[in-house]
């Protein structure tokens, strides 16, 4: 009989699970489903300005996470971050990067590095956008 369980505190067991399902159907295909997550930091001496986290797979880059702290907006930390991950992505082998951010956070931070709109849903949350943008690489 089916059974859906909640993971609970084994969500990064459950993960595992998934991410190894997947891999075996994807080798299946020839497209290797194999994410490799990049988690990068920005720091003046001890004092912590933001990070990014971002997972490569299957030919691209996802920008999961970005934070800048109060203290270092306008000074280029944002850009240095996202400027790093595409350093590794492309080491990695992967054709751009893509991500998602709400019409009330930075659309207008990542258009200016490149990126461009290629969907959105439109009240989510209420009110506002959620917006998708890609930047593929030369």
């Amino acid at each position: 009989m089916l059974e859906i369980r909640k993971a609970g505190d084994a969500c990064e067991e459950a993960r595992q699970r998934i991410l190894d399902t997947l891999s075996a159907h994807s080798d299946a295909t020839g497209h290797p489903f194999r994410p490799q997550t990049l988690s990068l930091e920005a720091w003046d001496g001890g004092t912590y300005l933001g990070g990014i986290i971002a997972r490569s797979v299957s030919d691209w880059t996802f920008i999961e996470l970005l934070a800048v702290t109060d203290a270092a907006r306008s000074r280029g930390v944002g850009r240095s971050l996202v400027e790093a991950v595409e350093e590794e992505a492309r080491r990695l082998g992967s054709v751009g990067l893509w991500l998602d951010t709400f019409s009330y956070q930075a659309p207008d931070f990542y258009r200016k590095l490149g990126f461009e709109e290629f969907g959105r849903i439109g009240d989510h949350p209420r009110g506002r956008d959620r917006i998708f943008l890609l930047k593929r690489f030369a």
